[in-house]
């Protein structure tokens, strides 16, 4: 990955995003998780298994989770292996401001019912998490097996925000062509990572190395991490990917935005960073996070002395960094202050709802949707806006 220079953020109490990791028996999901903890660069992840068994998490040089267990490792990780029932006592526990997780991963069972997990998740009345959207894992040589074994991988494929075509070293180039033609036609617009051994770059679901626009001193783990960043990255799951920088001092129109979103070109997996819009009643600054289709919106305040403008982080493979550029300097708007209020209904959309405190509890429940749009919607693959 190119790279480049880190989006700021307000220090402030943001939810966690919690991403749930799918796919059916022997995908690799285990894989892609060790592989996620192995390379997380200083971010603290939380992982809660939904299965009972073991995990082995390879990286961090821990076996043997099994039950309702927690365990507290030294690298700021925390495993746990629990049944669906329980998640919501996990999530709570793993979000609990003493164990400043970053990010919370749940792999789920082989046999799990993913839309079953993303309505838990946009359904929770924990205010200290959030959705952050589904990755389906996919054994490329296993595909056709898997798909007669388990008809419902066409559903769970449906409703993914991101795609891993995983072990596809262990099939030639046409058949890896036909797979990915297959998935293109079951999940439409979906975005499609190919990987072996389930290494992906973590930038493609998570921050590596938070940061604030007041770092601190580096930590041990931060000076290993530098100094693997300057050694030779051949055959490293990052150098698949390219990194694209926007910056503008001059207010993006919501409509433009949401109209490149929709539009995305085949291959743009992340989409991060700050937007200024400026619309009245509208001027704060609006956190932007896409996970493949998953697009969500934090409105926040700006801090200090920050100037206004946008400042976005684009990551994708076999991308047009250029041709995205001209896109978004399209985005442009010289007169922000005179655009009207429903111009920004295409972003409210994807911004949480604030909790209601005189509601009664049917209420709060509703209104703990994770986006202003129905639940519903963020399980379906129809709706035009979703990123």
């Amino acid at each position: 990955m190119n790279s480049r220079q880190p989006v700021p953020s307000v220090p402030s109490v943001q939810p966690i995003p919690v991403v749930v990791l799918a796919g059916f028996l022997g995908s690799g999901k285990t894989t892609l998780l060790n592989h996620l903890l192995g390379n997380r660069g200083g971010t603290r992840i939380g992982v809660v298994v939904n299965d009972f068994g073991s995990i082995e998490v390879d990286a961090m040089s821990v076996a043997g989770q099994v039950g309702d267990s927690m365990v507290s490792l030294g690298g700021g990780c925390l495993c746990c292996a629990v049944d669906g029932s329980e998640l919501d006592a996990y999530l709570e526990k793993l979000s609990a401001p003493a164990h400043r997780i970053d990010v919370i991963i749940i792999e789920a069972s082989g046999l799990a019912e993913p839309q079953e997990l993303i309505r838990m998740l946009v359904a929770s009345e924990n205010p200290a998490i959030r959705y952050g959207g589904l990755v389906e894992v996919v054994d490329a040589a296993e595909f056709d097996a898997t798909r007669a074994k388990h008809p419902e991988t066409d559903r769970h494929l449906a409703v993914a925000d991101l795609v891993v075509l995983n072990k596809t070293d262990r099939v030639d180039a046409a058949e890896r062509a036909r797979i990915e033609a297959e998935l293109a036609a079951l999940s439409p617009g979906t975005p499609l990572v190919t990987a072996d051994h389930g290494r992906i770059d973590p930038e493609l679901l998570f921050d590596r190395r938070p940061w604030t626009e007041t770092r601190g001193q580096l930590s041990f783990e931060d000076l290993l991490s530098q100094a693997a960043d300057e050694e030779d990255h051949t055959g490293h799951a990052h150098t698949e990917y390219e990194s694209t920088e926007f910056h503008s001092e001059q207010a993006l129109s919501p409509r433009r935005f949401i109209d490149f979103l929709d539009s995305r070109p085949a291959g743009l997996y992340r989409v991060k960073g700050f937007v200024y819009f400026g619309v009245p009643g509208h001027e704060e600054r609006y956190e932007v996070h896409a996970v493949g289709r998953f697009l969500r919106f934090a409105p926040g305040p700006w801090a200090g002395n920050e100037s206004r403008r946008s400042r976005l982080v684009l990551i994708g493979s076999g991308t047009d960094g250029p041709a995205l550029l001209r896109e978004l300097e399209a985005c442009r708007e010289p007169a922000p202050q005179h655009a009207p209020p429903e111009s920004m209904w295409g972003i409210l959309r994807y911004v949480a709802r604030p909790p209601e405190p005189e509601d009664g509890a049917e209420d709060r429940a509703e209104d703990r949707s994770d986006v202003v749009a129905d639940p519903e919607d963020l399980l379906g693959a129809g709706d035009p806006a979703e990123f």
